[in-house]
């Protein structure tokens, strides 16, 4: 069990984004997102197509549906499912998490192990091949 966050945290920063490695080695994003007085778990990652929710600017979201910001369609932040646009019909993959009594959130998910806070690329530091002086 891995402690992640708070659900304050959650509610103030409006997500709170991370990484996993999944059973077969992989790495893959996972956002937090407000849920009435809770939060919920789910893959960085529209059903229609791999478009991020949480680009690095937190995830975008409206009346407690994160919007995709790609095509617009709306998910509910708290079953993750979509009823219109082009995902229409789906559901968010779920990632499974445990809140304490005391409102700390933990990584419960059996096929997911914690990496590090933040996106896939946020931990590797500047890449640049610029040769260019001043």
């Amino acid at each position: 069990m891995q402690q992640l966050t708070t659900v304050e945290t959650v509610h103030e920063e409006r997500s709170w984004l991370f990484t996993v490695r999944d059973k077969y080695g992989e790495q893959d994003e996972v956002i937090l997102v407000p849920c009435d007085d809770s939060v919920e778990a789910w893959i960085n990652r529209c059903t229609h197509e791999a478009q991020r929710f949480d680009t690095g600017r937190g995830v975008p979201m409206r009346d407690g549906q994160i919007i995709c910001p790609r095509h617009g369609s709306l998910f509910d932040s708290c079953s993750g499912y979509c009823d219109n646009g082009d995902a229409a019909d789906t559901t968010l993959p779920a990632v499974d998490i445990t809140i304490s009594s005391d409102g700390v959130v933990y990584l419960t998910d059996d096929d997911a192990t914690f990496v590090h806070e933040g996106g896939i690329d946020e931990d590797d530091g500047p890449d640049s091949t610029s040769h260019i002086s001043l």
